[in-house]
């Protein structure tokens, strides 16, 4: 159990990491933006690249959140039933519903790989007019599906603990009513 623990621990903490990292993100879109608009409204002379950088983070930032999001409960859910649930029954929706989990994330890895890999090995770029390199942005698009079923495993065994036990390993969880 306490090996369990660990790796439950350690994929919360790695989700929680590359959330901290991307919280940073966000300051350097909004420099970006407020950059690009300074320059393209107060002195007539915007960017090339400002909108299409700002863009291609944000995508970044989407596709890499998912895993922490989901450590927190923060993705949409239908909580007219759900939420008046008993721990135990909640556990069993969430582990039927997790072969859709499954399903999806197994999708985003294999098309999103494939588009990676097709992007990486022909040093893609995005075709405008300052054409930067896109296979760096397309390569987090199999990286955010695996933290996303990383953290989605480790949710699946604390809810067959749950379920069995009727108790769970601890997620650390202490900014869950925030992002609620």
């Amino acid at each position: 159990m306490q090996i369990l623990n660990a790796v439950l621990r350690f994929i919360d903490n790695l989700n929680d990491w590359v959330g901290r990292v991307l919280s940073l993100s966000i300051l350097l879109m909004f420099v970006l933006v407020l950059m690009e608009v300074i320059r393209r409204y107060f002195f007539n002379s915007p960017t090339v690249w400002g909108n299409e950088l700002t863009q291609l983070i944000f995508g970044a930032y989407v596709i890499l959140s998912g895993g922490y999001i989901l450590r927190y409960g923060g993705h949409v859910n239908v909580d007219i039933f759900y939420a008046r649930l008993s721990p135990k029954p909640k556990a069993l929706l969430d582990i039927i519903t997790f072969i859709l989990f499954f399903l999806f994330c197994g999708m985003l890895l294999i098309y999103g790989g494939q588009l990676a890999w097709e992007s990486l090995i022909t040093w893609e770029h995005t075709q405008s007019a300052w054409n930067p390199p896109a296979y760096p942005f397309k390569l987090m698009i199999p990286l955010g599906a695996f933290l996303l079923l990383l953290q989605g495993i480790a949710k699946l065994i604390r809810d067959i603990l749950i379920l069995t036990t009727g108790t769970s390993i601890a997620t650390g969880q202490t900014a869950e009513k925030e992002i609620l």
